[in-house]
């Protein structure tokens, strides 16, 4: 079947049944113009999706962001490169903005790069049937980014942004953040000039929505032990050498830590031998070592995910004192790396919930529910919960973000746009 034919047969198959709407002449309207729109917002996501922009190809990212500021500034946007420091070493973020002085005064997030690097393999945007589709990016979140431009680009050509507040963010290293306190700072500065922040995470379906997100930090292991003969290991002129410290400490963190609610930590990559070397930027490492050597070196680097720095900080303890136990002729250190903060749970969200579970039964689209936070990692949005009503998960649907053959559900594509553009018009009024 021509993919042409697909999208027309979205539009009709669409599941908003227009007998059961409670919407308004205005709000009809616009889904007749994401419709109309469809076929223009697909080739866009296939524009975009096919743009390799691993969070340390600058030159894709920004590419990305030229791709986004030429669709804005179509629509009335005032479009920006927000350069980062050298130092940072990633590509800088995506603005776009309308000023005006009635409505909500929305902030929209998002992000342009995606966690497949240049050197891995590519999988451009592909039908898979008539329903989903692949490439990278997908649905995290590229998806999100284009179902957010289409919302905005339906309200426009009604000229139902005029006199509106909007800001849409597009952080270039949101899977692979340089230092944030640097890289996030216009970002947290112009978030605290609107009243409500919408992140275009990844949806799941249209049952539930996101009004908190657990957090996320690293840490990194570093063990050693006595370089010798195996044949003398455990011995007490010997003892069992960095591996074994290090996998002693990685088995009492799962004892003793796993299965409180919220918390997870998982060991991404050990690296043990006589002698190793690791790149923090590349996340490549070596290890040189013999099956007949007692290793002297080893290390693991992994992630901590959380909900609320309380949590954050009573687990590092206890990995503190776990990690300072000690087999014999060993040592070993955990040094703990700040990440992406948690978004706890707001009164304020939840009635963001509550408006968009509105928004969803007025069309047809059922009820929707708050999401537990535990499905949910760490996302940009978390940097402002704090300064204001939030609500994420609002982009699109699909599944194996992060993998090879990450899909986008294109059945719900449409819809998912209707549903945001409804929510987007109704805040602003």
């Amino acid at each position: 079947m021509k993919n042409t034919t697909l999208l027309l047969a979205f539009c009709v198959l669409s599941t908003i049944t227009f007998a059961q709407q409670k919407l308004n002449k205005d709000e009809k309207k616009l889904l007749e113009l994401v419709d109309k729109n469809y076929q223009e917002t697909v080739a866009l996501l296939e524009e975009v999706i096919n743009i390799n922009s691993g969070s340390l190809n600058k030159e894709g990212v920004r590419a990305v962001g030229d791709v986004f500021a030429r669709e804005f500034e179509k629509i009335g946007f005032e479009t920006e490169w927000v350069d980062v420091p050298a130092e940072v070493n990633r590509a800088g973020h995506f603005v776009a903005t309308r000023k005006g002085s009635k409505g909500k005064k929305i902030f929209i997030i998002g992000h342009l790069d995606t966690v497949f690097e240049k050197d891995m393999p590519f999988t451009p945007f592909t039908w898979l049937n008539d329903s989903t589709a692949t490439g990278q990016g997908a649905n995290d979140m590229k998806g999100g980014d284009v179902l957010a431009f289409a919302s905005l680009k339906a309200l426009d050509e009604l000229g139902l942004l005029d006199e509106r507040t909007i800001t849409v963010y597009f952080n270039g290293d949101e899977e692979s953040s340089g230092d944030e306190e640097i890289s996030r700072k216009d970002f947290i500065d112009r978030a605290k000039e609107h009243d409500v922040a919408l992140a275009y995470e990844t949806a799941q379906g249209f049952g539930t929505v996101t009004v908190a997100r657990r957090g996320s930090s690293g840490w990194t292991l570093k063990t050693s032990g006595k370089q010798s003969h195996s044949s003398g290991v455990f011995r007490e002129n010997v003892g069992y050498g960095a591996i074994y410290e290090a996998a002693r400490i990685l088995d009492e963190f799962r004892e003793e830590l796993a299965g409180e609610q919220y918390l997870t930590f998982n060991p991404g990559q050990f690296i043990g031998g006589s002698d190793i070397s690791y790149d923090p930027v590349s996340g490549k490492g070596e290890a040189l070592g013999k099956t007949n050597i007692v290793s002297r070196e080893a290390m693991v680097t992994g992630d901590l995910r959380f909900l609320g720095e309380e949590q954050k900080e009573a687990a590092r303890e206890k990995m503190k004192v776990i990690v300072a136990r000690h087999l014999n002729q060993t040592n070993a250190e955990i040094i703990f790396e700040d990440g992406l903060p948690s978004m706890k749970p707001s009164e304020g969200n939840y009635e963001m919930a509550k408006f968009l579970n509105t928004v969803s039964l007025d069309m047809g689209m059922g009820e929707v529910k708050p999401g537990d936070p535990g499905s949910r990692g760490a996302g940009d949005i978390s940097f402002v919960a704090e300064f204001m009503d939030c609500l994420d998960g609002l982009g699109a649907s699909g599944s194996g973000a992060h993998a090879p053959g990450e899909t986008i559900n294109m059945k719900q594509y449409p819809d998912l746009i209707k549903r945001s553009t409804i929510l987007l018009y109704r805040l602003t009024r």
